[in-house]
């Protein structure tokens, strides 16, 4: 397994931006898949971004695709997940997952989680 920080979260009005990071700690190689879920209250969690740590694989919800962009910066061990256009229906906290393998949406599959990020968007 390996560890999983997020950080990023905030308060932000509906149209802003937010970058979330997930810096990511032990063993890690390209055979990894990581993922960013979501949970708002009352609702379950679910995938809203993923990618291969090799870069390929990148799958993400039709709720956020062309709005939030997942990346990686190898030197730095750090996941991100950029998020424009941002609107109320994205408030949530935000979980940064790793699991060995290719990208899959459920999320029992993911052996690491991260503590998670509160993501607050106004409108």
């Amino acid at each position: 397994q390996v560890q999983l920080v997020e950080s990023g979260g905030g308060l932000v009005q509906a149209g802003g931006s937010l970058r979330l990071s997930c810096a990511v700690s032990g063993r890690t190689f390209s055979g990894y898949s990581m993922g960013w879920f979501r949970q708002a209250p009352g609702k379950e969690r679910g995938l809203v971004a993923a990618m291969r740590w090799s870069g390929g694989g990148v799958w993400y919800s039709e709720s956020v695709k062309g709005r939030f962009t997942i990346s990686r910066d190898n030197a730095k061990d750090t996941v991100y997940l950029q998020m424009n256009s941002l609107k109320p229906d994205d408030t949530a906290v935000y979980y940064c997952a790793a699991r060995v393998g290719p990208v899959v949406s459920g999320g029992t599959f993911y052996d690491s989680w991260g503590q998670g990020t509160q993501v607050t968007v106004s409108s």
